[in-house]
């Protein structure tokens, strides 16, 4: 009887991940096969599957849109965002790991407390700074923002990290005649490789998708990001489902990408976190 139990419990538990897994998948495949219907067929039924494929949905959006301007622009921003995010975290994050010095634990804390800043209490202050500092509608207004709220928790993972790292693989290279340049890079680097490749994921993510400064520092049409891009499908009376579907469906293939390049990595540091605690 027990046995049974046991396996009616583990069969109902199997049900309800599934179908939570479907509900999460759903919406993703939903907007996919969306992106392929006319106008008319989708007002008709939103759920039901297309009848007849409308590729010419990507091509308007690509073009009449202008999708692949809003791609290209935050292809830019994420890409410069993530490099310097990842360099300034990484170095950082060791020196606030292997070394102990005078304000040590209050920067680590200044930092921790980056974590908890709400992006919207910034939006004021930081668009009359720019309007001051003349840096707005630039090509490069995002970067500046997008580093300063990624920073505090990739520094946080890779402090985290190193702290389980033996030192004594970086003491060797130092005793062979090592310079900490090449420490860093032929030894930390590779040893950080699962948790920077987390980094980069979330990193890029949250840039990728980034919205209230993309909309309050950029004015221009030539600079939009896709966040803001996509709301140009959207008109005053109606709004173009299926090209805006085919917009939302090109936007997260960049990010789907990202994650099938580095999600091996992510689960490598997972299971040998798991293994050595």
């Amino acid at each position: 009887m027990k046995r049974k139990g046991a396996a009616a419990v583990q069969s109902a538990a199997n049900v309800l991940v599934a179908a939570f897994s479907v509900l999460c998948i759903f919406p993703i495949v939903w907007v996919m096969y969306s992106s392929l219907k006319d106008q008319q067929a989708f007002t008709l039924d939103i759920v039901a599957l297309p009848t007849s494929l409308h590729f010419e949905n990507y091509a308007k959006a690509f073009w009449d849109g202008h999708l692949n301007r809003y791609l290209a622009n935050s292809l830019f921003v994420s890409a410069v965002s993530v490099v310097l995010t990842i360099l300034i975290g990484f170095v950082t994050g060791y020196f606030l790991s292997r070394f102990s010095f005078r304000g040590r634990n209050v920067l680590y804390t200044m930092f921790l407390f980056g974590m908890l800043v709400p992006v919207y209490g910034l939006l004021v202050p930081l668009f009359i700074e720019y309007r001051n500092l003349h840096l707005l509608d630039h090509r490069l207004s995002l970067v500046l923002p997008d580093v300063a709220f990624a920073l505090p928790l990739v520094i946080f993972l890779i402090e985290s990290f190193l702290k389980s790292v033996p030192i004594e693989m970086e003491e060797a290279a130092y005793v062979d005649g090592a310079n900490l340049g090449s420490t860093l890079a032929r030894i930390v680097l590779p040893m950080c490789r699962p948790v920077l490749s987390t980094c980069i994921i979330i990193s890029f993510l949250n840039i990728w998708n980034e919205f209230p400064f993309a909309l309050v520092l950029i004015n221009s049409q030539n600079l939009k990001t896709v966040p803001v891009g996509l709301t140009n499908f959207v008109g005053q009376y109606t709004v173009n489902y299926p090209q805006l579907m085919a917009g939302i469906t090109v936007s997260i293939l960049p990010v789907i990408i990202v994650y099938l390049c580095l999600y091996k990595r992510v689960i490598q540091g997972m299971v040998a976190g798991a293994v050595k605690g």
